[in-house]
């Protein structure tokens, strides 16, 4: 059960554990893992060169930081992820669609706080009021709770769709995956759709709207995979009836 989230949640999501001494890592994915970790969450201020914006500090901060804390804790409970998520796209048995979905993914979280920095340079937008941007900081930061809660809690977390077979792959029920089963997608959702309100952009909407889309369908196929697959995930989906959204899908 994957997640995708935002640049640093989600793309990252996807991207290489550098904190993994053992492992031998292409210097492409190194390259890619420093710019959607780091590079992509300061774009809102590289761009608007406004330098005094708290929000945007706030979330590029709270980005970085999100995922060298929930990387740590994760590869402390469940050394064997760290290295399942630094393979990527190197594995042999990646669904064919989502070889196009998780690029999709990152592409479209990426394109977020991208438009947002190009928002506040040339002022398309007008703010939206403090408040708004305080609510929108406190529903992120849930966000990226919810989805470092499924990180830590399922040992296959990994950064693409595919059935781990040889870690002897098994349903995962506890914590947040007791109220939906993609809290991940559900987490980064909450993220992406609230750093518009957070950024004061409505352009920054846009791609936040294309990243809720492809995440939704991406959910739909792993879902219909995971059912299809993976020993147990029936009676689960049986007792877990909602996907991301408690009562709703």
């Amino acid at each position: 059960m994957a997640l995708r989230a935002a640049p640093c949640l989600y793309l990252v999501q996807k991207g290489v554990s550098m904190e993994t001494n053992s492992l031998k890592l292409p210097v492409a994915g190194v390259v890619q893992a420093i710019i959607f970790v780091i590079v992509v969450p300061f774009l809102p201020l590289l761009i608007s060169q406004r330098w005094l914006w708290w929000a945007a500090w706030a979330f590029a901060v709270i980005s970085v930081l999100g995922f060298a804390i929930s990387r740590r804790l994760a590869a402390k409970r469940n050394p064997g992820l760290i290295e399942e998520r630094a393979q990527f796209m190197h594995h042999k048995d990646i669904k064919s669609w989502d070889k196009v979905m998780a690029r999709l993914v990152g592409l479209s979280g990426a394109a977020v706080p991208l438009v947002a920095g190009l928002d506040a340079r040339f002022e398309w937008s007008s703010p939206f009021g403090t408040w708004v941007n305080v609510i929108a900081l406190v529903i992120l930061l849930i966000g990226y709770v919810v989805s470092s809660y499924a990180l830590f809690e399922n040992r296959f977390f990994s950064g693409v769709v595919r059935i781990q077979k040889e870690r002897k792959h098994e349903v995962v029920s506890t914590g947040p995956y007791g109220l939906v089963r993609h809290p991940g997608y559900a987490g980064g959702l909450l993220v992406y759709l609230t750093v518009p309100f957070l950024l004061d952009s409505w352009w920054t909407c846009i791609p936040a709207a294309v990243f809720a889309v492809v995440i939704v369908v991406r959910t739909d196929l792993e879902d219909v995979t995971l059912h299809e697959e993976l020993p147990g995930y029936r009676a689960y989906a049986d007792r877990v009836r909602f996907r991301l959204l408690p009562g709703v899908w």
